[in-house]
């Protein structure tokens, strides 16, 4: 008889403490731009420094996804946490003594990113082994509650901190980095048998992971689709909370805004199980690229700040769903030899996202009128949402999915 979910210790502890990492690095990651806004009072520099990461994650995101197929994953997760909280904790320190500068927080910035580029993969990798299939799909709902709980909690309390000091948000992303260090000595992951590969194998390696991606025609045009989804959404929600700090909107309430894009992802996360089981693949997908376009122009009507977070909300709703589908095949489908790799492929499509989408928001708010600025994300995300509705392959692949569940049931 199979434990249940609830039950899993490994997945309670693995969740528990991912979840306090990552409201930890929401915390930082509104206060970020905040800060850098306020030592340079330019919005492309902030747009440009939280690309710094994504940078990061891009630059070693292919060998990463090799090395956690080759290393042990727990010990990568246990590492890459310790090196966080330290990397952190120097921005702390400078903060509290006057002495950081812009650099200092590329710097900061570019460690973290390198760090999730391994941490990631290897937490992807590591779900199938401690989860059994059937309830793989669940798994990934609250995986995505997690993250979505983790937006909600520390961007609130980032805003609400960095208003009180500009290091409280950091200290508090520095603690909670070493209690999901201490999470992760508990969890107990099976061995792998894995037969040691000379080095002189690396560079074939990290081009399988290409390969694999690249002969699944689902996983490739899903890529896609998510880079271009990514961008303009990570570019329409920088340029929102510039135009908020523009209008003297307060940093607690633009961390609230930037909160209620969590608040809608949990609601999400909690229904997607029950959609992921009746919605086909497709439109589980599309749903969120058709959302998204219809809320950003709507951004044009309302006010910066709280109406704008509702915006946020009600993007996210659907994200979960689409989420669970993707995931849940990409990780059935790939073999365990390769899931560090498959996840260091997806992430760095989304890093490419993640380095365009905060500059190009940047750049918009510096040279275009704020409707000028959401009309060019509108714009942006009808084209991609056009494609994936009437791409052939997400649409054979959604009767394909449908045609298995009929034939199982």
């Amino acid at each position: 008889m199979t434990t249940s979910l609830s039950r899993n210790r490994d997945y309670r502890l693995l969740w528990a403490g991912q979840a306090l990492s990552e409201a930890g690095a929401s915390a930082s990651t509104i206060a970020l731009p905040l800060l850098v806004l306020v030592l340079t009072d330019s919005a492309a520099t902030s747009g440009f420094v939280l690309g710094a990461s994504a940078a990061a994650q891009l630059v070693v995101g292919l060998p990463a996804g090799a090395l956690v197929d080759r290393w042990n994953r727990r010990t990568v997760m246990l590492v890459c946490e310790a090196v966080q909280a330290l990397a952190v904790a120097f921005l702390v320190a400078g903060l509290w003594w006057h002495a950081i500068g812009v650099e200092h927080v590329v710097l900061v910035v570019i460690v973290l990113g390198v760090c999730r580029a391994l941490s990631e993969p290897a937490e992807d990798a590591v779900l199938p082994a401690i989860v059994p299939e059937r309830q793989l799909p669940d798994a990934v709902a609250m995986n995505a509650a997690r993250g979505y709980l983790g937006q909600l909690s520390g961007t609130a309390v980032g805003g609400l901190l960095f208003g009180l000091g500009r290091w409280l948000p950091f200290a508090v992303e520095a603690v909670t980095h070493v209690a999901t260090f201490l999470s992760l000595l508990f969890i107990r992951v099976p061995p792998r048998e894995r037969e040691p590969a000379p080095l002189s194998r690396f560079h074939r390696e990290v081009g399988e992971g290409l390969r694999w991606v690249w002969t699944q025609p689902v996983v490739r045009v899903v890529a896609f689709c998510a880079v271009g989804l990514n961008l303009f959404f990570q570019a329409f929600y920088l340029l929102m909370i510039a135009i908020a700090h523009q209008e003297g909107v307060p940093a607690g309430q633009i961390g609230i805004m930037g909160a209620m894009l969590g608040a809608g992802g949990i609601l999400g996360a909690l229904v997607a199980p029950r959609l992921h089981r009746v919605l086909r693949p497709h439109r589980a997908i599309v749903g969120v690229f058709w959302a998204i376009t219809a809320l950003i122009p709507i951004a044009l009507f309302v006010d910066a700040g709280i109406p704008t977070g509702v915006l946020f909300a009600a993007a996210a709703f659907l994200a979960p769903t689409a989420n669970t589908t993707i995931t849940t095949y990409q990780l059935l489908l790939t073999p365990d030899e390769l899931r560090g790799r498959l996840s260091s492929v997806m992430g760095v499509a989304l890093g490419i996202a993640a380095i365009a989408g905060p500059a190009v928001g940047g750049l918009l708010v510096d040279f275009l009128t704020p409707t000028q600025a959401i009309l060019t994300c509108a714009a942006g995300s009808a084209l991609l949402t056009v494609f994936a509705t009437l791409n052939p392959t997400l649409r054979r692949f959604s009767r394909e999915q449908s045609e298995e569940l009929t034939g199982s049931s």
